[in-house]
């Protein structure tokens, strides 16, 4: 797998590609401390992955990632947590804060590239295949899952892919996040952001900002936060 760096600090360029250097199968094929620069390269350049950083001057990283063409898939590194929420809003499939610990780096790049395999592979047939009341079939891969509703925890949204997570399994087909949204129960799925839809069911905690189903930590979208609070949250909390 190959990618870019794009940062207009050339420390934490540098930063990255020793990340790069120390993990296997990626491979660093050009840097650029801006925006402008790196749209021309993607122009005639196939790319796999992009380590992108958020505020530069000029096109900052969120309003470049979304010129970033859809084979291309965007990791955000930055120095400030307050963007995570609106790096997902751009299909963005990690967000790293800086100072980037080698362990937290290589899972990104191993998501990343079970993303490019995704890609490169023919999934035109996969679909969901039928609905009941209590469960899904789902076509993947050549095959067709049945998917109960209650084992799902979290559906995840990538370009024109949906990921369905089932605890130590995962369920990947050929749909987007609107279409599948509207095909759940809407009593216990809700969507709590662009890329994400999570049953309430499986919730173990919340804040004002992550929603935290065992280990996984997802987003909440400024303009799903109120009716999601207040739709399946505050209504159900104890008082006096």
């Amino acid at each position: 797998m190959n990618c870019i760096i794009v940062d207009d600090e050339p420390l934490a360029r540098k930063a990255i590609q020793k990340l790069v250097h120390q993990t296997e199968n990626l491979e660093v094929i050009a840097s650029f401390n801006g925006a402008e620069a790196t749209k021309d390269f993607l122009a005639t350049n196939a790319v796999d992955l992009v380590f992108l950083d958020i505020q530069m001057p000029g096109v900052n990283g969120i309003e470049f990632a979304r010129t970033i063409p859809k084979s291309t898939l965007v990791v955000f590194t930055t120095a400030y947590h307050e963007f995570a929420s609106e790096s997902y809003e751009v299909d963005a499939i990690d967000y790293l804060i800086k100072p980037v610990k080698l362990e937290r780096f290589q899972k990104a790049v191993e998501k990343a590239n079970t993303y490019c395999k995704l890609f490169r592979t023919d999934h035109t047939n996969s679909n969901i295949e039928n609905i009941t009341t209590d469960y899904i079939f789902v076509r993947s891969e050549r095959r067709i899952f049945k998917i109960h509703f209650s084992d799902i925890l979290y559906i995840e949204g990538l370009k024109d892919y949906v990921i369905i997570y089932l605890g130590n399994q995962k369920v990947i087909t050929l749909m987007n996040i609107k279409t599948i949204h509207e095909l759940l129960p809407k009593s216990f799925f809700v969507r709590v952001s662009k890329s994400y839809i999570i049953n309430v069911n499986n919730i173990d905690s919340v804040d004002n900002n992550t929603v935290y189903i065992g280990k996984n930590e997802i987003p909440i979208g400024n303009i799903y936060r109120d009716y999601f609070f207040s739709e399946f949250v505050t209504r159900k909390i104890l008082s006096k």
